[in-house]
């Protein structure tokens, strides 16, 4: 991405490489830079390894939430298993109350 000074209107390549360890450190800063559109660069050592860059279409990703997000993955016998399942229920009802007979006092 070009940017234009301005103070003397001088046109440059805005290209910040940044190591591994200063990416992790300052995550937060190279995301907004690439967000302004400047291209930023994580490299191992002196080596280039991945770039960060603003999304040109952002606003079109869909993001799943809530049970939705594993659907397909989950098996219609295993949603089965863990909806409709007494002994199981008993099991996590033991163990929760393990749980709470441990934490308060009687």
């Amino acid at each position: 991405m070009w940017r234009v000074d301005g103070i003397g209107g001088i046109a440059y390549f805005a290209r910040m490489q940044v190591t591994l360890h200063e990416a992790e450190t300052n995550l937060a800063m190279l995301i907004s830079a690439a967000e302004r559109g400047e291209e930023v660069v994580i490299s191992r050592g002196n080596k280039p390894v991945v770039e960060i860059r603003r999304l040109a279409n952002a606003s079109k990703i869909k993001r799943s939430l809530g049970c939705g997000a594993l659907a397909g993955y989950i098996s219609d016998e295993m949603i089965e298993y863990l909806t409709n399942n007494p002994a199981l229920d008993k099991e996590i009802e033991e163990d929760f109350m393990q749980a709470v007979d441990k934490t308060w006092p009687t």
